[in-house]
């Protein structure tokens, strides 16, 4: 007779093209113990234990999977931990069964959408959902200490139930490939507004080396995108600027490998895991002062104020125009990352579980 496993690990957001939280989740499973922690699966993947769900419950299915994941998440999930046997489930984002009895614990990696707020169908989710799950959850696992305090004070969620956990990076995906640096900057992540790419966008503009392009790779938004493309072309810098919807493991190897640096001007990050990537493709960081940024990167990033494309356009420059400070950036990167690995945030998990 087969062992219960003594968690498991809600896999449900991940999809085909995972980005974010979808990376966390894929990462971290992968390190957990499967003795320890069976993984619901949408993908079908081979991991030990693992447990098939359906695979239509993810962002990448818009609104309707959000709401389909919701659903599954009240009515199957607290079936499916029965029927296992499990005495916990481990989700990677404030999404648990509320009223069902289940014990969980959640990750909280930032309450930008409670301190961004933005007119949509998931405000109430953001509101009242997510607010919810976090006092009733046993343990809240947050990626930072800046998102732990914000989680705290915001919240109040009690200092006792707050877990600080740092990230980590796919160090098999992720080194230096000896590739020529391009004349381009780099941003990862969603067009969403506290990303602060219109600020991007002006710093490149104050830039006199016409060659300098920023490429803007992640997911867009009818919302936003339109606006932001006709600013550049408000700044004549249409033609510097690249807009990818999505790109490859290969592709962002390739391209944290072949740029100047990797920009994250952010209003409020509360991790910044491609700070790390670049770091780990030995990539200089340009890291905005906000959030938990500064606390990530230490003195392996020029930090800037978000606020100001000057300082932003500052930065970019020193990175061009001085080798040895990016040498400098690259190594104090090299040392920061071995805080930040996917074995040590695994064994923080599993110690949270033991002790509950």
């Amino acid at each position: 007779m087969n062992q219960a496993p003594l968690a498991l690990f809600n896999g449900s957001y991940l999809g085909n093209k995972p980005t974010g939280i979808g990376v966390v989740a894929r990462d971290l499973v992968a390190a957990l113990d499967p003795q320890l922690v069976a993984f619901l699966d949408p993908l079908g993947g081979s991991r030990l234990g693992s447990i098939s769900i359906p695979s239509n419950l993810n962002p990448g299915f818009g609104s309707k999977g959000h709401i389909r994941r919701l659903i599954w998440t009240q009515r199957q999930l607290p079936l499916l931990m029965k029927t296992s046997g499990a005495q916990f489930l481990i989700s990677p984002l404030p999404e648990a069964p509320l009223m069902s009895g289940v014990r969980s614990v959640v990750f909280a990696h930032d309450l930008l959408p409670l301190r961004y707020p933005q007119l949509s169908p998931l405000l109430a989710y953001h509101l009242l959902y997510v607010p919810l799950v976090l006092h009733s959850s046993m343990k809240v696992l947050c990626n930072s200490e800046a998102t732990a305090q914000e989680v705290h004070h915001r919240l109040g969620i009690p200092i006792r139930k707050l877990v600080t956990i740092p990230l980590g990076f796919n160090q098999d995906k992720l080194q230096p490939l000896g590739l020529d640096r391009k004349p381009f900057f780099l941003v990862l992540g969603r067009h969403d507004p506290h990303k602060n790419l219109a600020k991007i966008l002006d710093a490149i503009s104050l830039l006199n080396d016409k060659e300098l392009q920023v490429w803007f790779v992640g997911p867009q938004d009818k919302r936003y995108t339109p606006k932001l493309k006709q600013r550049a072309e408000k700044l004549k810098i249409s033609k510097r600027c690249r807009w990818i919807s999505w790109v490859s493991d290969e592709e962002r190897l390739r391209l944290l490998n072949s740029c100047q640096a990797l920009v994250i001007a952010s209003l409020w990050e509360g991790f910044g895991l491609p700070a790390l990537e670049a770091m780990a493709c030995h990539t200089p960081v340009i890291a905005s002062s906000g959030g938990a940024l500064p606390e990530v990167v230490g003195n392996a990033a020029i930090i800037v104020d978000p606020l100001n494309p000057h300082s932003i356009a500052d930065a970019m420059r020193m990175i061009i125009s001085d080798i040895t400070l990016r040498i400098k950036l690259i190594d104090y990167g090299i040392k920061r990352l071995k805080m930040y690995t996917w074995n040590n945030s695994a064994k923080i998990v599993e110690s949270v579980l033991s002790e509950l």
